[in-house]
């Protein structure tokens, strides 16, 4: 079973860009907007030459990330949606360039699997 629901994976891969954000051993945050791909139950991103990235250096000492990819549906009605997913990311090899993988731990989504009008309701879960 993916961790992302069905809906969840086609909005995932509706968009284009997805917030990254990490944090130095000391706290102190770095969040940048990115392309990515989803590979099965992780997210993938990478770059021109990450190795010179805030988040390069951050994710080598602490692996803690949270993504955010979100829009809104429509304006008017006001309907925001996105999916936030807070994790560990790694640094991996790819065709000879550095990229980040992020594996969930918690996927909290928001008017992606219910749709009914209205303030969307946050659907938090644990992945194993």
């Amino acid at each position: 079973m993916s961790s992302f629901t069905e809906a969840e994976l086609a909005y995932l891969q509706s968009q284009p860009l997805m917030r990254f954000a990490t944090a130095s051993p000391t706290g102190k945050p770095d969040v940048a907007p990115v392309i990515f791909e989803v590979d099965r139950d992780d997210i993938i991103t990478a770059g021109f030459d990450i190795t010179h990235t805030a988040r390069y250096r951050n994710i080598q000492k602490n692996p803690q990330a949270t993504l955010v990819i979100d829009d809104l549906a429509t304006i008017d009605p006001w309907s925001p949606r996105g999916i936030k997913i807070i994790g560990t990311a790694s640094i991996e090899e790819a065709g000879g360039s550095p990229r980040f993988r992020i594996t969930p731990k918690v996927i909290i989504s928001w008017a992606i699997n219910d749709i009914t009008p209205g303030i969307p309701k946050m659907e938090r879960r644990e992945v194993n």
